[in-house]
């Protein structure tokens, strides 16, 4: 999901002692990053009988959004896509640094990445306050759609939520994400309101989505 910046290391530990120029093993096995992931990410065992459940492989290297459409423009400009532009910057590159996967209700559709490294949670706090309040463009020449960034209360105190809402022309809708560290892991997660009622079990937002973004924190917390 993210682009390589470099390797993640052997399995095997080496360390070069440069003074007796050779090298020295230390006992053990490190324990590959994507192991970890697998002991922690939510399986569809975790959820109701019915619901949507499927995990999402991307392509090594390829960054999120390649291939798309660029980010809409935005006054303040980067707002558009401000907490997508943070966690790139900080984001560990290579196999095995995160697990993505998707829950879909009739009423919600949830995208949740669990990563093996920090978010940058300062800074993205940060982003949503700047763009608090926000106007996005189709283009330079038109006009302007009001966007809102809310911090919503989350069941864990360390956690950032949040509430972006579109105002096209009296229409509203909106979409939830949620930030949080768990030791030396993160998890981050989207939530989209989207009926389907061929799903027999019903999602409501925010609250299934701050249910799963709970679950999903407490399986890191407790692995």
């Amino acid at each position: 999901m993210f682009r390589r910046r470099g390797g993640l290391g052997a399995l095997t530990l080496i360390a070069v002692t440069a003074l007796a120029g050779c090298a020295t093993t230390i006992a053990g096995t490190a324990t590959w990053p994507g192991a970890k992931l697998e002991k922690t990410v939510l399986t569809a065992e975790d959820f109701p009988p019915g619901v949507q459940y499927d995990r999402i492989i991307d392509k090594p290297g390829i960054p999120d959004g390649a291939g798309g459409p660029p980010p809409m423009l935005s006054k303040p400009e980067g707002c558009s896509d401000g907490l997508t532009r943070v966690i790139a910057a900080s984001a560990e590159r290579g196999a095995g640094s995160a697990a993505k996967y998707v829950v879909a209700y009739d009423g919600a559709r949830i995208v949740m990445t669990v990563l093996t490294w920090n978010l940058d949670l300062d800074n993205l706090a940060a982003t949503a306050e700047r763009c608090a309040s926000y106007q996005t463009f189709f283009d330079p020449s038109s006009e302007g759609i009001p966007m809102t960034t809310t911090r919503l209360q989350a069941g864990r105190p360390d956690a950032l939520v949040y509430e972006q809402t579109m105002d096209l022309n009296g229409a509203k809708s909106s979409v939830f994400f949620s930030f949080e560290n768990v030791g030396a892991m993160a998890v981050f997660g989207i939530a989209f309101a989207t009926p389907n009622p061929q799903i027999a079990v019903k999602g409501s937002l925010p609250q299934t989505f701050l249910e799963i973004t709970d679950a999903q924190a407490g399986r890191l917390a407790t692995s």
